[in-house]
């Protein structure tokens, strides 16, 4: 036997050993929650992780503990071990303290694993301890909603971990006593009486447990669908749930007779008892509900559905927010004229005839400069750019270390030198060009912007490809950017980074990162910080795992500064009669914060945006001191607040049917939406929604929204569009418009299509195709304006040697007229400009008007005079382009067309000398 010292000893070795990596691994996260000023995020967890852990395992530890020494009590029983020959006999006490060893190891081992999954559930036990009410009462079982959000799901963990735990003590005696009476004991007379009334008791207790956990099981029928309703439908209220209350009363029975044989010392058999049960348990859970749905409801489903359907639908509208979408016609007006094009400026000079999957590898083609950096997307965002709104695209430089050629690639160059990013680029949406290209308002190394935006602080220390962890005022200098043949280098001047250039620091850092190099290296100052957790979407989850975040972080620059900006969602999957979003695990979201990184810094801040939302309501009631309010957001940076797209999605996609309030329209999906298909880059995808700058029907300015088309499910035409406001008090308002159903409305595809059999585009994109070209087709947008649609589509001509796309013509298609042009400016006026007879009409208007209306009218005259001359233009450029190709047949076609565009211009050409002459 070992010695009291030794086994002190060995205890305290494996109870070091059990605490060594989650104590090191808390005071890493300690530093890192402090320097990021959210300690109580950690805190707060740490303490409700540590509670639950120590209560589940004593509890635990406990019960088992005291179950297999109930199991030991015997007479004196002899273990006799024979190794070569020689016999050794244990003594009754040393037999019961070695079992006391073996007791215990046995009782600690499932306690251990137990505490640690009651650990991973503090978020729903600080929920159980701070419910917050949704203010509605669930149909069924009269609870607010909340309850099943807030409380039921740590009930649920806490029944089942009880039940696991007495399950796993039943087997652990059971073995014991089936060591002991059978096995040791001879086996004749089977289990003792003893052990016979501590296994009854046991197996009395864990149908108690079954009856509670039968009665929770009943609220399952809100959330599991069964026919055609999402929720508790007529089977389950009337077969489902009398089932459930069945179970628990033959559950409580069934113990009731385990208690009454455990008194008579075991005398009877409980084998048919517990058969019955499983019997039952088949018969009114399994058979009962699915005959009654099957043969009852199923064959009458409207019937006997029609109620919980509506119920369905209310609370799937209130869960996805759908409830707050407001319904609008548009009468989608076939006079669409180039007055009304010219009265809508901001929608028609934002336009966005640039992707960004092209623009993207623009972008690296024309400002990585170096091969080390890397632009990872490119986001869309809205500015006031020299006094006018502009919808811009724009991309960080960060920098990719992977990248770095494998000769210069080092601990020290990783972590010490190859610190950051630099700058971006930005560009305007609609603007390109003479080759093609974006017009780059922001541009090169350090920034040069020829706009009144500029970059004061360009470094990039937390990107989206910042996966490694760098250290800042070492002994090294950081390489800042490329300066021609030279490079300059900097000196770390923010507020991130936890402190790295202590003794102890080194030892626990060299621990977390496994570098051994971080405790040797010589570069280490005193001052020396350390960076990490640098990703912006790994720091953010970090920090706030509970709540779900975008998939498309944004760049903002605001004040010469870089920002990341994040959308942040709440989500369950516990809200009764809401249908689930398909493949994800919630039937509830809200986009009820935005977070804020500091590119430089690190600094990390979360803004309510929804406090209208019970589940934002109670982390901030959890976290007082984590999120501030959309009011306290710098006025720079809420002006880029916009309706994130992943929540927009989601609504859409649960719109399509949920639009539909009549039960019975509903129930046979008589008017079920889909969302419409594009041609893009050759192949057929679903359309993304996208951001555009426009004036909404009825409203006087112009504004940054989101929209997605949608169409009829199988069909190709348009049946509405949906639109998400994003700025000032509107942030937030959808807005549906529906169009006539009986109006034909062209959808994308049926555009597509239309474009594809248009001879001229056709055959321009089939000559571009064979010329050791690829032609990329960019997302057609569908464009409102002043109660019509047109819609926009960019072509990109990319040589089979080159990775530089360039835009080269746009295409814009409006009622029955589709143009293919070298810009956005000229196709409008190849499809709305104005006729001879217009022009006509406006001279003879002239004679009767007073000179301030005549200076306007003279100007829309002359406006499309100089159309005119640019159509020509374009036109002699095609044929020069056929001639040069030997397409004769198109060259014959283009000199037709130029004559058709001159022959008139004699006429035209007269009104500015008509101009001059009335002046005088």
């Amino acid at each position: 036997m070992l010695s009291p010292a030794v086994r002190v000893a060995l205890w305290a070795l494996l109870l070091i050993w059990l605490l060594f990596v989650p104590v090191g691994n808390l005071l890493v996260d300690w530093q890192w929650f402090s320097h990021v000023e959210h300690l109580e995020l950690l805190s707060t967890k740490v303490w409700m992780q540590v509670s639950l852990w120590i209560g589940t395992f004593i509890i635990t530890a406990g019960y088992i503990y005291t179950q297999i020494s109930l199991a030991n009590r015997t007479d004196r029983f002899k273990l006799v071990y024979i190794e070569d020959q020689f016999e050794i006999e244990l003594t009754e006490d040393q037999w019961r303290g070695l079992l006391r060893i073996v007791h215990l190891t046995v009782a600690l081992v499932p306690a251990f694993t137990f505490a640690n999954l009651a650990a991973g559930q503090w978020l729903h036990g600080l929920a159980l301890l701070d419910p917050e009410s949704f203010g509605q009462i669930d149909p069924v079982f009269g609870h607010d909603v909340g309850f099943y959000v807030f409380q039921l799901p740590m009930i649920q963990f806490v029944v089942g971990l009880i039940e696991f735990i007495t399950i796993v003590t039943l087997f652990l005696t059971g073995f014991q006593h089936l060591g002991r009476d059978v096995l040791f004991g001879g086996g004749e007379e089977g289990f003792s009486t003893q052990a016979q009334r501590h296994l009854l008791g046991q197996g009395a207790f864990i149908f108690i447990v079954f009856a509670v956990d039968w009665f929770l099981e009943r609220y399952q029928v809100l959330f599991t669908q069964e026919g055609a309703v999402w929720g508790a439908g007529y089977a389950d209220l009337n077969a489902r749930i009398p089932g459930d209350w069945i179970m628990v009363v033959v559950s409580v029975s069934v113990a009731g007779m385990l208690l009454k044989q455990r008194a008579s010392n075991g005398e009877g058999r409980m084998s048919s008892v517990i058969f019955g049960y499983f019997i039952v348990r088949l018969l009114v859970v399994g058979m009962w509900p699915s005959l009654i749905q099957e043969y009852m409801v199923k064959p009458n489903e409207l019937k006997y559905e029609g109620e919980y359907l509506k119920q369905n639908i209310q609370l799937t509208q209130q869960a996805y927010a759908l409830d707050r979408i407001q319904v609008k016609p548009f009468e989608s007006s076939d006079n669409l004229s180039m007055t009304d094009i010219e009265a809508n400026p901001l929608t028609v000079n934002n336009i966005r005839i640039w992707d960004d999957r092209p623009l993207l590898t623009t972008y690296g083609q024309l400002q990585e400069i170096r091969s080390y950096y890397d632009f990872y997307d490119v986001d869309i965002d809205r500015y006031m750019i020299n006094g006018e709104l502009r919808q811009i695209m724009l991309s960080g430089r960060e920098l990719n270390y992977n990248n770095v050629s494998g000769q210069a690639q080092s601990w020290v160059n990783e972590h010490f030198q190859y610190t950051h990013g630099y700058g971006l680029t930005l560009s305007p949406v609609n603007q390109v060009s003479q080759e093609g290209l974006p017009d780059l308002f922001i541009k090169d190394i350090p920034p040069q912007s020829s706009i009144d935006l500029t970059v004061e602080r360009s470094e990039i220390y937390y990107g989206e490809l910042t996966n490694s962890y760098v250290v800042v005022n070492g002994d090294v200098e950081e390489f800042d950017y490329p300066q021609g043949d030279q490079n300059v280098y900097t000196k770390y001047a923010g507020t991130g980074g936890v402190p790295v250039g202590g003794f102890f620091q080194r030892l626990l850092y060299t621990w977390h990162f496994g570098d051994v190099e971080m405790f040797l290296s010589n570069y280490l100052l005193p001052e020396s910080k350390l960076l990490f957790r640098r990703n912006i979407s790994q720091r953010i989850q970090t920090l706030a795992p509970f709540l779900v975040y975008d998939s498309d972080p944004y760049l903002v620059v605001n004040d010469g500064r870089l920002f990341w900006m994040m959308d942040a969602y709440t989500t369950t999957d516990n809200i009764p009669y809401a249908e689930p979003y398909p493949r994800r695990r919630f039937n509830y979201i809200r986009n009820s914060v935005k977070v804020v990184v500091d590119a430089y810094n690190g600094s990390v801040d979360f803004y309510l945006a929804d406090d209208s939302d019970p589940i934002i309501r109670f982390y901030a009631s959890c976290f007082p001191n984590t999120f501030q309010s959309l009011d306290d957001m710098p006025e720079g940076l809420r002006a880029h607040v916009r309706y994130p797209s992943d929540f927009f999605d989601v609504q859409a996609t649960m719109y399509r049917a949920y639009h539909m309030n009549d039960v019975n329209v509903f129930y046979n999906k008589e008017d079920m939406w889909g969302l419409p298909k594009e041609l893009y880059d050759g192949k057929e995808r679903r359309m993304e929604s996208y951001y555009l700058i426009m004036e909404l029907p009825e409203e006087q300015d112009a504004e940054f929204i989101l929209l997605l088309p949608f169409v009829p499910t199988g069909k190709d035409n348009m049946i509405s569009w949906l639109a998400a406001r994003s700025d000032g008090d509107n942030y937030g308002k959808l807005v549906l418009y529906q169009f006539p159903k009986q109006k034909l409305i062209y959808g994308p595809r049926q555009i597509e299509a239309r474009i594809d059999q248009d001879p001229e585009i056709s055959k321009q994109i089939t000559l571009w195709s064979q010329s050791g070209s690829r032609v990329v087709r960019g997302n057609l947008l569908v464009i409102p304006i002043a109660s019509s649609l047109m819609y926009v589509e960019p072509l990109y001509l990319q040589a089979e040697s080159s990775q530089l796309p360039e835009l080269k013509r746009v295409i814009v298609s409006y009622g029955n007229q589709i143009a293919m042009e070298k810009d956005l400016s000229t196709a409008l006026l190849a499809v709305f400009g104005e006729t001879l007879q217009q022009l006509e009409t406006v001279r003879i208007q002239r004679q009767d008007v007073d000179n301030s209306t005549a200076a306007e009218v003279e100007v829309q005259s002359f406006s499309s005079f100089e159309a005119r001359l640019n159509q020509a233009n374009l036109v002699y450029e095609q044929a020069i382009e056929a001639q040069r190709s030997g397409d004769w047949a198109a060259y014959g076609d283009y000199i037709q067309q130029l004559g058709s565009l001159l022959k008139p211009l004699e006429f035209t050409m007269q009104e500015p000398k008509d101009i001059i002459e009335s002046e005088e």
